[in-house]
């Protein structure tokens, strides 16, 4: 029997999101420099949102811009391939301040497993973008059930 892809085949993924404060748009290799400065300046406190405690990301370290191209390039083309969807945060100046990431579960691939983080220096943005992305993924995907972990 054939598996249940993530997603339908005919579904139209949704290509932003506009909310107050912020918008999301795919995360691209065109997001590199400010998507690298972003999370490099936010590696403790990104490991201590929800969600990223045990992925081993972002790694203490930090990656170099071409390794986190190589890893936006990955990103774009799990977009293109309906297999995972990273979205970019930005704020109304344009200003990259976080990502989402909306993909299957490891544990269970019909199972759609959220993260999301943001600038150190706009944590007052977290819980706005949790609840907004929650009732987007309610309403707009279809998905039966979320695993998205709040830290508010």
């Amino acid at each position: 029997m054939p598996e249940q892809p993530f997603i339908p085949a005919d579904f139209v993924v949704p290509p932003s999101l506009a909310a107050d404060g912020f918008r999301l748009e795919p995360l691209g290799p065109q997001h590199n420099d400010a998507d690298h400065a972003a999370w490099m300046s936010s590696i403790e406190h990104i490991q201590a949102t929800p969600g990223f405690h045990q992925r081993g990301w972002p790694p203490p370290t930090g990656l170099s811009l071409a390794q986190n191209l190589r890893d936006l390039k990955r990103h774009a083309s799990d977009f293109e391939k309906r297999s995972g969807f990273t979205y970019t945060v930005l704020d109304d100046a344009g200003e990259v301040i976080g990502c989402v990431y909306i993909y299957p579960s490891r544990a269970d691939e019909r199972v759609a497993d959220v993260r999301s983080w943001v600038r150190a220096d706009r944590g007052d943005v977290d819980g706005p973008l949790h609840k907004t992305v929650a009732a987007w993924l309610a309403s707009d995907w279809p998905f039966t059930e979320v695993r998205y972990r709040s830290g508010t």
